[in-house]
């Protein structure tokens, strides 16, 4: 049996006959894990589009456009929300409100300039997005979050933010389905309504358990989730690798439209 090569936050069950099991009580991906849940289901789609250009021309004669974001396609409001210390932003566009569907783009700050250094395409929640997310409503909650926390069913692949490595916590819920079985090999935490400095799997929920948690980075199976964001798992091995808690990174998440106001 493999073990975390770091102190326990909870206590999970010991495997029986070889097994892998997972924390039934584990929150992951937004919602209350059960044995017949995921992230999504199997059938495989594809993301449109990318991040946006950094052209935004105002109409012939009228005022100069309002200064805009670094990062393009992110307006003021969502900008705003940004730590100023930040060097380093993920953000998720993703197609529409109700879609699955998005792209992940890493930006990182060179001096005084934002650099877009990767993408992937992506998915969110199964309903696409919200401003007031909830437990098991299927939509992913815009917004933006810090990252600071790591792990996996694997173990660490040189990853910069702290790395739990568990088998037992990370391992898929749905049996038998081939397709969800790497789902948790890599995942990042996004900080929303959780413990900073915590593993990904830790249970506390400031905000309540009806505010919904445990929702993560993690490796794409194809379709959309419960209400994390997925990237392929090279896409994964990359985050791991360059996010860096010296340079405060952050998720900046939502639909198109929402992020752009």
């Amino acid at each position: 049996m493999r073990t975390s090569s770091v102190t326990r936050f909870i206590l999970r069950p010991t495997r029986r006959g070889g097994a892998r099991h997972a924390i039934s009580a584990a929150l992951v991906c937004g919602v209350l894990l059960a044995g017949t849940t995921a992230c999504g289901d199997t059938s495989e789609r594809t993301s449109r589009g990318g991040a946006p250009g950094n052209n935004n021309p105002g109409a012939a004669g009228s005022p100069s456009p309002a200064p805009r974001s670094p990062l393009p396609g992110v307006g003021e409001r969502m900008w705003n929300q940004v730590p100023a210390g930040t060097r380093q932003a993920v953000v998720v566009y993703g197609d529409r409100r109700d879609s699955p569907e998005s792209v992940v783009v890493l930006y990182e700050k060179a001096g005084t300039t934002w650099v877009q250094t990767a993408s992937w395409p992506a998915h969110n929640g199964r309903l696409g997005w919200t401003t007031d997310h909830y437990m098991d409503d299927e939509r992913s909650p815009v917004g933006v979050f810090t990252l600071t926390d790591a792990g996996g069913a694997l173990r660490d692949p040189g990853s910069r933010l702290p790395y739990w490595y568990d088998d037992h916590a990370f391992a898929s819920v749905v049996a038998d389905d081939e397709a969800h079985d790497h789902d948790f090999d890599y995942v990042i935490a996004i900080n929303y309504n959780r413990l900073k400095g915590a593993p990904p799997y830790d249970w506390n929920r400031p905000e309540g358990v009806e505010r919904g948690g445990g929702i993560w980075l993690h490796v794409d199976h194809g379709d959309g989730t419960s209400a994390c964001v997925t990237v392929p798992e090279a896409g994964m091995t990359t985050l791991l690798r360059t996010l860096d808690p010296a340079r405060h990174p952050v998720v900046v998440m939502g639909d198109r439209n929402h992020l752009d106001t």
